[in-house]
């Protein structure tokens, strides 16, 4: 290690920071609320200034070139701070009125981004593999951080018996590619498998058997159909701001491994993997819908939710990988809509759950557009977002998937209109709330609920980000094309 390589990762050094000086001020000033909030705030920031500052460096690479500083790793550290910044607001009006510790909750959760940024910059397989075992063990205890909740511990169990497992699958798939390429780089597998589409070299059993087993680990991940099961347990039993990070930070971490592994190791072979990731769409957009409509817990809706949008970002991959690099583009605009808009829903069901013992159930959102006339609002305007209504976020997002897979042509074009159909179908159980907010009498004659300046100051950033990244994507889309850019010119 020298000094270049330290300055190279200087924004994973001041992440792991923050989540000490959250501890050190707990130790220091027990039961301080506010303390650890503005100290996880402050690091926070400072992670983002140094993010930017590193990343106006030219791409390089550091640690023998295991850790790639370029514009994704910039882009989605970026984001990942964005993610566990809007929980950390969301959390302390949820978790305060059950006791539950604020500081450890933002502690775990910083530990928890330091791990996606990993994945973000990481060029060979095992840093990958260790920056995802770093962000989804957090998710483990958060999922459980509600002990004495039943649900909560159910939900955990079930996340972190799936997620081991998945996660061995993907290390047996990691060990069969590095037997049989002699190399762990993300560049030497690329050149390899070159060599195999070349016909340079054999395409063996055992390597198709590696990416077989790779895509079941990644697809576990991101709760893609067939592995999704442990999902809607998990966000339903999950304290609310645990579940807005769950159905945000680890999917959009995992969508990071799946750029770097397919993207740039497995590039080479992108026909071959087309069919799969297809399939794999086209079921995920589809049973998320599906199985979202018969929901009447808005948490559990939300989960089956979570799902058919990663079928709408697999749809981003396969429209690249049938030659539209343009994709890439969509999938990680995407990534950054669906954060805010997902996030700012969640933050709503918590805001609502202030009161001990308010569920989640849809009959719980009855008469809230009389009763809290703003967060009526806000909850419309993120649904309608969800749902791809213009002028928001949701609607540019789709757009872009939609417009990419219609140019790839073929299969992908299928996918296209299979997407537009399940935007329609969705908009059947997201207008649904709506109805309940706006034409229903309310369940109680319980007063409003008066809640922190924290939260109207995340769901204020939640509002502005899913408006006008609708209104203004270039906002965003500069940023996204130079990510997109730098994979795109190592694939």
């Amino acid at each position: 290690m020298n000094g270049s390589d330290v300055i190279i990762i200087a924004p994973l050094i001041a992440a792991i920071a923050t989540a000490i000086a959250i501890l050190v001020v707990d130790i220091v000033v027990p039961g301080r609320t506010n303390a650890v909030i503005a100290t996880a705030l402050i690091g926070l920031g400072v992670t983002a200034v140094v993010t930017l500052t590193v990343g106006s460096m030219p791409p390089t690479t550091a640690y023998g070139g295991a850790y790639k500083l370029d514009a994704l790793t910039t882009f989605l550290d970026l984001l990942f701070v964005a993610v566990i910044a809007m929980t950390i607001v969301f959390a302390p009006d949820y978790l305060a009125p059950r006791r539950l510790p604020v500081a450890e909750f933002a502690t775990v959760l910083v530990f928890a981004m330091s791990g996606a940024m990993l994945i973000s910059a990481s060029v060979d397989l095992l840093l990958l593999f260790l920056g995802l075992e770093l962000m989804v063990l957090p998710g483990y205890l958060l999922a459980g951080y509600h002990k004495s909740d039943s649900y909560s511990t159910e939900g955990a169990i079930k996340y972190f018996l799936l997620g081991s497992f998945s996660s061995a699958i993907f290390l047996f798939g990691l060990a069969f590619v590095w037997g049989l390429t002699g190399s762990t780089r993300v560049a030497d597998v690329a050149s390899v498998l070159t060599q195999v589409v070349n016909h340079t070299l054999p395409f063996s059993p055992g390597l198709a058997m590696g990416f077989a087993f790779l895509t079941t680990g990644v697809a576990f991940k991101i709760a893609a159909v067939p592995f999704h099961y442990w999902t809607p347990d998990a966000y339903q039993g999950s304290p609310t701001p645990v579940t807005g990070y769950l159905s945000v930070g680890p999917k959009v971490g995992a969508f990071a491994l799946i750029l770097r592994l397919f993207v740039e190791a497995l590039g080479p072979m992108k026909a071959e993997w087309l069919p799969v990731v297809i399939v794999l769409a086209a079921t995920t957009m589809t049973l998320g819908n599906l199985v979202a409509l018969t929901q009447d817990n808005v948490k559990r809706m939300l989960a089956y939710s979570s799902i058919a949008h990663t079928g709408y970002m697999l749809v981003g991959l396969a429209a690249y990988a049938g030659g539209q690099p343009q994709g890439l583009e969509g999938l990680l605009f995407y990534g950054a809509a669906y954060s805010f808009m997902n996030l700012g829903a969640f933050a709503v069901i918590a805001a609502l759950q202030k009161r001990a013992g308010v569920t989640s159930q849809l009959a719980t959102f009855a008469g809230l557009g009389r009763k809290e006339p703003w967060l009526g609002v806000l909850m419309t305007l993120f649904l309608l977002s969800l749902t791809g209504i213009p002028p928001t976020a949701g609607f540019f997002a789709k757009a872009v998937i939609i417009l990419a897979a219609v140019q790839a042509g073929g299969w992908v074009a299928f996918l296209a209109v299979l997407l537009v159909v399940n935007a329609a179908a969705a908009a059947f159980y997201y207008l649904r709330v709506v109805v309940y907010m706006y034409m229903r009498d309310p369940a109680s004659d319980a007063p409003p609920l008066r809640h922190g300046r924290l939260m109207w100051g995340g769901l204020t950033a939640a509002t502005a980000a899913t408006i006008l990244f609708g209104l203004f994507p270039g906002l965003l889309l500069g940023m996204i094309s130079a990510a997109a850019g730098a994979l795109t010119a190592a694939g």
